[in-house]
């Protein structure tokens, strides 16, 4: 059964934050060159990576209260030569539309803009003097200056509320004798041992001053700031913590507490099995909003809304979202209100939940997606970053009452628009009734009733999501580059999906790579019933979780030509034991490996290795700590000892992404020259072997 609805495109929210670390072992990569060249002028007249990576990205955004200005980041590849790296650069408008100016310059990036309460003074973060620092520089005119010379150099960081004090996160720095150690080579790290913490600090602002300023400790001991924000007069700080900075343990711990700005005992004011984060003081001061997982940690992914008295500790569970995965944006002016950014279905939009009792109401609306917000409540606007599948991401003011957006940024108008392969919202079922959608994207210029050659692309998470945002942005799979050379596109949100509630996000519990498999083949049956992709040419490539059903996919079916394993983990035990998120893969799986070795021999590809027999492209970072290295290198080495035709493509100085613009323009490029070596010609089969 097939709905079409209006057309639509995908957001890869890709957050691939990991620790580096080197990669210890022995390998053999054959160095190729890649197969375009970063330095070539890109044709205007046909989309390829090169004019995908042009489309600079519109990233963090902040308003002044007084909602008349709004900053913004601009990220652009710096790609000429020897480089290859980012660099981005703040720019201020005017939410009437009348200026819109670069307002930081040079070679080194500006980040996280944040305008004083008064609006005189934008804050922002950059490493000019070595380590990330707060500068700040007059709304007015005249040159930045540093406020803040922390040693390992500043995290996130707030003005209070009267604009004369910053308050910011900071790792612990190394002691005297840890620098000498590591000067003397002689810096043996013990795992998980010595850990470096993140505190709060506060340092004052004076606006005549022209030095940097005594930073002040406010919190110490053995836990780890995640979150905080100051009380409405400033008095007081309240904060997220976990047990220790490893991402991991941010699934099993997390609780709230008050400490006062100038330092002191801290107070406990949440705690519990459950996890807490992200507080927001309400204006009032009578109430601070977070986000908990509950009564337990939920590591599959669940957090629902909350607020407690910071005076009583009378704790409130408020409404439930849609996907009860809330991300707190801050409050109403009268502090009745709670604005969240939530995942619903293919779209991601603004919300409002109501304190005091009501339903939920929607702030923004459309078929696209809010990325970046920022809030002036008392003025009554909101501004956001918004794109769909033919628009790219810009940035909107609009009011809080109604969704009516203005742009404010033209990043992008003067880059070159070919014609696009049009995007199409699909939804089916599969064989045991789920409900799927998923988005399609044609080839450019397609006629109807051609069939064409047709790539499954799996999103990663598992609780990913494609949404509806621009397909010419530049990512690791460009999807306007492979509509250009002829292909259909279909990208499916399978159940474990997030945008789609709790229970979907559930529903791949212990079941990886079968029930999830079903909804992905199902998808395909769909789109070749439809008459679009051509039954015997069909192709497979994903990141992250979507390399996991890619080698899992290949050893239950023989149907597509050829794949593509991003980042991918098919061996489920070894896989525990060497990530750096080993709770999350326990919550899907249900226990410890220890304790059920069947479960993740079941679900794991390297145990079904024999059944292969797909060309498979293998590719990995080599400073993957998400998906540690060794898992592409063990699926690799028994696809070429079983005879089966693959290559390996390793991307040095990369964790579980590509972190250079040189690297995410190869990607594609590589996968359509591996795809089209095996679309003609006939399919390979466990004899050729």
């Amino acid at each position: 059964m097939r709905t079409a609805r209006a057309s639509a495109p995908i957001l890869l929210t890709a957050a691939a934050a990991c620790c580096i670390l080197p990669f210890a072992g022995t390998r053999a990569v054959a160095q190729e060159a890649a197969p375009g060249d970063a330095d070539a002028t890109p044709a205007d007249d046909r989309w390829t990576p090169a004019l995908s990576m042009r489309y600079h990205q519109v990233g963090g955004l902040a308003i002044s209260n007084d909602g008349s200005q709004v900053a913004y980041t601009v990220r652009e590849p710096l790609m000429e030569g020897e480089k290859s790296e980012y660099l981005s650069h703040i720019w201020v408008a005017a939410a009437d539309g009348s200026r819109n100016v670069q307002f930081t310059r040079g070679e080194h990036s500006a980040s996280s803009p944040a305008f004083s309460p008064d609006g005189a003074w934008l804050a922002f973060a950059t490493g000019r003097s070595g380590n990330s620092q707060i500068w700040v520089i007059a709304m007015a005119g005249g040159e930045a200056r540093q406020v803040t010379d922390a040693k390992p150099g500043v995290g996130q960081f707030r003005w209070s509320p009267a604009g004369d004090a910053f308050a910011f996160v900071m790792r612990d720095p190394q002691t005297e004798e840890e620098e000498k150690a590591a000067k003397e080579r002689r810096d043996v790290e013990m795992v998980d041992r010595n850990f470096k913490y993140g505190h709060l600090y506060t340092v004052p602002f004076d606006p005549v001053a022209t030095g940097t300023a005594e930073a002040t400790r406010v919190t110490e001991g053995d836990f780890h700031v995640t979150g905080f924000d100051w009380s409405p007069d400033g008095s007081q700080l309240v904060f997220a913590h976990q047990a220790d900075p490893r991402i991991n343990t941010g699934r099993l711990s997390g609780d709230i507490a008050l400490v006062p700005a100038s330092g002191g005992d801290v107070e406990q004011l949440v705690t519990g099995p459950g996890v807490e984060s992200s507080p927001r003081w309400a204006p009032d001061g009578s109430l601070i909003a977070y986000a908990s997982t509950g009564d337990q940690p939920e590591p599959v992914g669940l957090s629902d809304l909350y607020v407690v008295d910071p005076e009583g500790g009378d704790v409130r569970r408020l409404p439930e979202t849609p996907n009860r995965s809330v991300s707190i944006l801050g409050w109403s002016a009268d502090s009745g209100e709670l604005f969240l950014n939530e995942s619903l279905g293919t779209t991601r939009h603004v919300i409002a939940v109501p304190v005091g009792g009501g339903g939920i109401r929607r702030i923004t609306e459309g078929a696209g997606v809010v990325g970046s917000t920022a809030l002036a409540a008392g003025a009554g606007r909101l501004a956001v970053t918004w794109e769909t599948s033919d628009e790219p991401r810009e940035v909107h003011v609009t009011g809080l009452d109604a969704f009516r957006p203005t742009q404010l940024s033209r990043v992008t108008a003067d880059v070159p628009r070919p014609p696009m392969g049009r995007t199409e919202l699909l939804a089916w079922e599969a064989p045991d009734g789920t409900p799927v959608e998923g988005l399609l994207t044609y080839p450019v210029g397609y006629e109807a009733g051609s069939q064409v050659p047709l790539i499954l692309n799996v999103h990663g998470g598992p609780a990913g999501v494609f949404a509806q945002s621009f397909t010419g942005n530049p990512s690791i799979y460009m999807i306007q580059y492979f509509a250009q050379e002829g292909m259909a596109v279909l990208r499916p949100n399978p159940r474990g999906s997030t945008g789609y509630g709790k229970e979907f996000r559930y529903a791949n519990f212990m079941d990886w790579g079968y029930g999830d498999l079903s909804d992905l083949l199902a998808g395909v049956d769909e789109v070749i019933e439809m008459g679009v992709a051509h039954p015997d040419s069909l192709l497979l490539m994903g990141w992250s979780y979507g390399g996991y059903m890619t080698s899992f996919a290949v050893t239950q079916t023989d149907r597509f030509r050829a794949a593509s394993m991003g980042a991918g983990l098919p061996n489920l035990v070894s896989m525990v034991t060497t990530t750096d998120i080993g709770d999350y893969l326990v919550g899907h799986l249900g226990d410890e490996y220890f304790n059920d070795y069947e479960t993740y021999e079941k679900h794991s590809a390297i145990y079904h290795i024999k059944n292969v027999t797909t060309p498979t492209q293998v590719i990995h970072g080599a400073l993957d700590l998400r998906v540690p290295f060794t898992q592409g290198q063990e699926f690799y080495t028994s696809l070429v000892r079983l005879g089966v035709d693959t290559e390996m493509v390793v991307y040095p100085r990369t964790p579980h992404g590509p972190t250079e613009p040189k690297f995410l323009m190869d990607v594609s490029e590589r996968i359509l020259v591996w795809f089209n070596k095996y679309l003609r010609g006939p399919r390979p089969t466990a004899e050729d072997r």
